[in-house]
């Protein structure tokens, strides 16, 4: 099945330049339909009231972290299978092994360019 380019993905992070990286890659890779959230709890109405294709989220925000936004996706009947990448700078292995846990689609460590977001965005949805 193809990758629709027009699916909407949200992408959340507290740091208005990380989201502007993020949409720009984005659209590098052919994503015009970028929505964007400042924190876990902002994604998370926003999650619940429109249906989206991928999640792409940083790991450290406040008041809701991208670790706590991931669990509440996956105990949401609704929600629980739609894909999330975990973006961060740290590549501690016990984040990566609590996101694995809770149910992460794949990781992302920062810096990163189109090429590896396209990789691992393959792997969870799909070749584009």
């Amino acid at each position: 099945m193809a990758v629709d380019l027009k699916m909407p993905i949200l992408i959340v992070d507290d740091y208005k330049t990380m989201l502007r990286i993020v949409r720009n890659l984005l659209q590098q890779l052919g994503f015009n339909n970028v929505d964007e959230a400042m924190d876990g709890s902002q994604a998370l109405t926003m999650l619940r009231g429109k249906p989206y294709g991928l999640v792409i989220s940083d790991w450290n925000m406040e008041p809701m972290t991208g670790y706590q936004l991931l669990k509440e996706v996956r105990a949401d009947a609704k929600l629980g299978e739609l894909p999330f990448i975990m973006v961060t700078a740290e590549s501690k292995t016990d984040n990566v092994i609590a996101a694995k846990k809770a149910g992460v689609n794949n990781y992302i460590v920062k810096p990163f360019n189109a090429a590896t977001l396209k990789t691992k965005m393959s792997a969870v949805i799909g070749e584009f």
